[in-house]
């Protein structure tokens, strides 16, 4: 009797051992930087960055080009001018210069806005895939490994890089 009561407690341990090991939460880990580094879409958006960037360097190039032209005709024409004339020409050149200081902030917030357009579809793809492979893995967290945050990794934890790669197509 007594062994088949030590039989049962000893199973009931090993049940609840398993148990306990099969409910013990799983944690992954990505660096999302490399993902986003082999993300097909990745060169498209930087070239549409750049090109966009490049535009906006042309105006100010244009803007710079005049006011210095028109600098250097108001230098030639300074000491044949009245007061009058001379004082138009200067408040003309800082005006021309306080457009293009404007014109630099604004090219700024605009190249901006259009790399969060450009660059978000991409982060969303990337985040919807860490989440399904996430939840397909049964998951409880997911760390990002470029943000360098995180102090210890454990061999434990699950590296979902490749997973959501093949999720994503990329090899």
């Amino acid at each position: 009797m007594k062994s088949v009561f030590k039989i049962c407690v000893l199973g009931i341990l090993l049940f609840s051992a398993g148990f306990a090991n099969a409910q013990a939460p799983k944690f992954g880990h990505i660096d999302l930087q490399a993902l986003y580094q082999v993300m097909p879409e990745r060169a498209t958006v930087e070239k549409q960055i750049t090109a966009f960037g490049k535009e906006l360097e042309d105006a100010l190039g244009m803007m710079q080009k005049e006011a210095q032209t028109k600098y250097v005709e108001y230098l030639s024409k300074r000491d044949s001018l009245s007061e009058t004339a001379r004082k138009v020409k200067e408040e003309d050149l800082n005006s021309i210069q306080q457009r293009i200081q404007t014109y630099e902030q604004s090219a700024q917030q605009q190249l901006q806005a259009k790399q969060q357009e450009l660059i978000k579809p991409m982060l969303d793809k990337a985040d919807k895939a860490v989440k399904d492979v996430g939840a397909e893995k049964g998951l409880v967290y997911v760390f990002d490994m470029s943000s360098r945050v995180i102090l210890y990794n454990s061999k434990e934890s699950l590296d979902i890089l490749p997973l959501v790669k093949t999720k994503l197509g990329i090899q």
